[in-house]
């Protein structure tokens, strides 16, 4: 009875809307300017239009902190729902009444609860859902409450009667999207949450995180007040956490403060209020990750390549060694998968059908074995962006010439030497300018990512565009070879006797 007095309560308090309490900046407070006149959004008509989004992205990004801002933006009660775990149909459509201890199912409960028929309902961790059992198919009994067809008439067996759904804004959040049954995916929008960069996560702890453990410490009214430098905040992110969200972070700021808080505790007064990296150093102890830096380029077949990661951009490494050997076979290490091992024989072969632009005696690849490698072996590598520098890398090896200081590149090649696009371009470049690089070689299809990156974090990098692997060389590759170089010379004699 409490459910069904709810639910023929006044329509306009059911929806919560109140055009006398409508803040500015509100969603209901809306102007869209067109080019000849201004539409005004109706307040009404636009809170009263649900739709189902998933937010996709790493742990620790902000996804249901997002969805609780949706709901604080735009006016409306917020009610979150943790689905992982779920086994049971019954949970989404409610027990039927004959049942002893039947009990509406949580939709309806959560709608019971926010007061309101259109909140911002978050169902959070949707991926972790069991699949079907002898209890139902939870994922199935959610077609039914986000399909835009179908939620007007949601049916819950408790109230054996119909309720309309569709003023809802369902918002779910997920980690894996290959855990979704395709049809309840495609009934939702889907956004992608990237994870931080490093410069994104200093603005979030200073700005969120530092005074909110100051808070939990008991910190936040000593004075004078305790400060974290720039440079410990970046030490603590680049060498005490591997993430793409912040939450590790905000773990070691509170290890930092509570050490501190301890300390006050023990001794009435702290030594110091402004932590430095040094200090950082003492309070967290020795460092478990460490950045790779820029190694030079004094040897031969050695490049610095560019990677997109979960948890940001990396510089990366690739060698290419030769040794004596009458099979000529193409050795591969470094823990590389199906992706990147289709890259390294592309480059080979590209290498091989192209040996003239690089002036050197073909009949090297029939006496000489070739071994690539990318350094960190036991860390899973893949992906296609590499090309370009398994390409020179293999170039300088065999013609033993320098590779321009500081460079680096990213990018795809084909059978016949064209470098296509990749990903992740803003992170690649944050990487390099952390490891001291200054000119970065990427495809010419690239350009337009790069203009959309703020100013800030271009400056001090030059960026190349190639359209082929023959560019790549001609800027890469320098004229001076390297000290002690190995001379490849095939013996004719020797070549005669082997025929």
């Amino acid at each position: 009875m409490q459910m069904i007095a709810y639910m023929s309560t006044n329509p306009a308090k059911v929806l919560g809307i109140d055009k006398g309490t409508l803040k500015p900046g509100s969603c209901a407070d809306v102007t869209v300017i067109m080019p000849d006149e201004s539409y005004v959004i109706d307040a009404a008509s636009f809170a009263s239009k649900g739709k189902n989004t998933p937010f996709d992205g790493p742990p620790g990004v902000g996804k249901t902190s997002l969805g609780k801002s949706i709901a604080q933006a735009m006016g409306r009660k917020y009610v979150r729902v943790s689905l992982g775990g779920l086994h049971d149909e019954a949970e989404i459509r409610g027990h039927r009444r004959t049942y002893i201890g039947a009990m509406p199912g949580r939709i309806i409960k959560n709608i019971q609860k926010a007061g309101s028929a259109n909140p911002v309902f978050i169902l959070d961790e949707i991926d972790k859902i069991s699949q079907a059992n002898f209890n139902g198919d939870p994922s199935s009994a959610l077609l039914e409450v986000l399909d835009p067809e179908q939620n007007k008439a949601f049916h819950d067996n408790y109230l054996d009667i119909d309720y309309d759904l569709s003023k809802v804004l369902f918002i779910a959040t997920a980690n894996d999207l290959s855990s979704i049954p395709r049809p309840l995916l495609d009934r939702m929008e889907l956004i992608e949450v990237g994870g931080y960069i490093t410069e994104e996560k200093v603005e979030i702890a200073k700005r969120h995180l530092i005074p909110r453990e100051l808070e939990n410490t008991g910190l936040k009214k000593y004075t004078p007040k305790i400060k974290f430098s720039k440079a410990a905040i970046e030490k603590i992110i680049e060498q005490y956490t591997r993430e793409s969200g912040v939450r590790q972070l905000e773990k070691q700021i509170n290890k930092a403060l509570r050490k501190m808080a301890f300390k006050l505790a023990y001794e009435d007064i702290l030594e110091t209020t402004n932590i430095t990296p040094a200090e950082v150093a003492t309070l967290l102890g020795n460092p478990p990750f460490n950045r790779d830096i820029y190694q030079g380029n004094a040897y031969a077949g050695v490049v610095t390549g560019l990677a997109w990661t979960s948890v940001g951009g990396e510089i990366l490494f690739i060698e290419t060694s030769l040794s004596k050997g009458k099979a000529g076979k193409l050795t591969l290490t470094g823990n590389l998968g199906d992706v990147m091992k289709e890259s390294a024989v592309i480059a080979l072969e590209y290498v091989k059908a192209h040996i003239d632009l690089l002036g050197v005696d073909y009949r090297i690849f029939s006496n000489w074995n070739i071994h690539i490698h990318v350094p960190e072996g036991a860390t899973p590598k893949d992906g296609p962006s590499a090309g370009i520098t398994i390409a020179t890398s293999i170039a300088s090896a065999i013609t033993q010439r320098k590779v321009r200081k500081n460079t680096a590149m990213t990018g795809e090649i084909t059978l016949r030497g064209k470098v296509l696009p990749v990903g992740g371009i803003k992170e690649k470049i944050l990487a390099a300018k952390r490891a001291g690089i200054t000119d970065i070689v990427m495809c010419q299809a690239n350009q337009k990512d790069i203009e959309e990156i703020p100013e800030q974090y271009r400056k001090g990098v030059e960026f190349h565009y190639v359209e082929n692997v023959a560019d790549v060389w001609k800027f890469a590759l320098t004229d001076e070879k390297v000290e002690h170089p190995v001379d490849f010379t095939i013996d004719e004699e020797e070549e005669e006797n082997k025929k």
